[in-house]
C-alpha cells in the first residue's frame, strides 16, 4: 500500500512539473519573486526566533512588508495570466501599474509603522 502512494506522489509530481513547463516565462518570473519574498519573510522569522525581537515594530514591518509584497505579486500573476478569463480585458501594463501603486502605498504604511 505504501508503494502505491509513492507511485501516486511521483505521478502527481510529474504531472505538476509537465504542466508548469508550459507556463509562460513572465509568470515564472513572478513566481520566483513570490518565492523570494516568502523566503525573506521566513529568514526574518528564524532570525527573530534565534536572536530576539527587541525592536518588535521593525520585525513586524519587515515580515509584513515581505508578505504584503508576495500577496500583491500573486494578484499581479492572476491579472497577467492569459488563461484567466476574468481579467481578459485588463492590459498587462495596467496590472503592473496597479502592482507598483499598491506597493508604494504598502511601503508607505510600513515606513509609517516603523515610527
Amino acid at each position: 500500500m505504501a508503494r502505491s502512494s509513492g507511485d501516486n506522489a511521483q505521478a502527481l509530481f510529474h504531472s505538476l512539473r509537465s504542466a508548469y513547463a508550459a507556463t509562460p516565462k513572465n509568470l515564472k518570473i513572478i513566481d520566483l519573486y513570490v518565492a523570494f519574498a516568502v523566503f525573506t519573510a521566513l529568514i526574518q522569522v528564524v532570525y527573530m526566533a534565534l536572536v530576539g525581537s527587541f525592536p518588535f515594530n521593525s520585525f513586524l514591518s519587515g515580515v509584513l512588508s515581505c508578505i504584503g509584497t508576495a500577496v500583491l505579486a500573486v494578484c499581479l500573476r492572476i491579472q497577467v495570466n492569459k488563461e484567466n478569463k476574468e481579467f481578459k480585458d485588463l492590459p498587462p501594463e495596467r496590472a503592473f501599474a496597479d502592482f507598483v501603486l499598491c506597493n508604494l502605498v504598502l511601503h508607505l504604511v510600513i515606513m509609517n509603522f516603523l515610527g
